[in-house]
């Protein structure tokens, strides 16, 4: 089996929105105006092909994002700076092979050298013990709880400390440089070309 975890690029998005609206309740829907919105706003949005095909997907922005997700919006009114997991999906033929963890590693990394703080939701209503138990495992802990609008489901609001960003910040960001070295694994991912107008994020 190879894995590979890769940047997504635009002529993925067709198989990225299969795969959101196919993975069930704990995902909410999108459709394809909003799926570009993400597109264009997100800081990370990989991809995990398996041999080839398309496994799962997961999204996170910045604080600075313009999103309207009430969730997002949480996190933007209780902390300066953050990456916001929006979403994560797992097809259904490759669950229970440790895709999440792996995913959640690669944004771990990510996020350590850029934000103090990794930030997430997961549904309680209805409550996924499993996702629950997944991000307690992962060192997340519950910041607050809210009842989404629209949905009327409430969810737990969860927050990761980045232990490493201190050191990186004083010693890169905010260091005689202020910038991270120029090495592939720490560079930003290629987004929406600057003739390219932006989209606003519609509320997940």
């Amino acid at each position: 089996m190879a894995l590979t975890i890769r940047d997504v690029l635009a002529q993925d998005l067709d198989s990225v929105l299969a795969l959101n609206n196919a993975a069930g309740s704990t995902i909410l829907p999108l459709d394809m105006a909003q799926l570009r919105a993400l597109y264009d706003q997100a800081s990370y949005f990989r991809v995990a092909e398996i041999d080839g095909h398309a496994a799962g997907f997961l999204i996170a922005l910045r604080e600075d994002a313009d999103y309207a997700s009430p969730n997002f919006q949480w996190f933007h009114t209780h902390y300066p700076e953050f990456l916001y997991i929006d979403r994560i999906v797992i097809a259904k033929p490759y669950r229970g092979l440790g895709l999440g963890r792996v995913f959640y590693a690669d944004v771990a990394s990510f996020a350590e050298v850029r934000a103090p703080l990794l930030a997430c939701e997961v549904f309680l209503e209805p409550r996924d013990d499993v996702s629950v138990l997944f991000h307690g495992t992962f060192g997340f802990k519950e910041a607050g709880q809210q009842l989404m609008p629209g949905v009327a489901r409430r969810v737990s609001l969860l927050v990761k400390e980045l232990c490493s960003y201190p050191f990186v910040r004083d010693t890169y960001l905010h260091g005689a440089t202020g910038k991270l070295p120029s090495q592939p694994w720490l560079s930003e991912r290629a987004q929406r070309s600057p003739a390219e107008p932006a989209r606003s994020a519609r509320a997940h």
